[in-house]
């Protein structure tokens, strides 16, 4: 079984990520590519202390770039979370 840690990597702060969290109780997070919505709960509940009502997942391709010649490389996949919070519930980003 993988570690809160590891599944958890970073909380994403963006602006769509603000809105969530206001509005509607949402937060985003990059979480490993391996990790499913059963995992993914347990280490938000654990990490934050939270109750976890619901996970959406997506992943998200890496995106083409070119530096100056004409070969391209790409950026790195990843996978993103939302999660939805108890109405009671919320986590502090500062």
């Amino acid at each position: 079984m993988k570690s809160s840690a590891d599944v958890i990597k970073r909380i994403l702060l963006t602006e769509k990520g603000t809105m969530l969290s206001e509005l509607q109780n949402k937060y985003l997070f990059t979480v490993a590519m391996d990790a499913n919505k059963v995992e993914i709960k347990r280490a938000v509940e654990e990490l934050f202390n939270v109750r976890v009502m619901a996970v959406n997942t997506m992943r998200r391709k890496g995106k083409k770039k070119r530096q100056r010649t004409a070969h391209f490389g790409t950026t790195a996949a990843s996978k993103r979370a939302v999660v939805t919070l108890h109405a009671d519930d919320s986590i502090n980003l500062i």
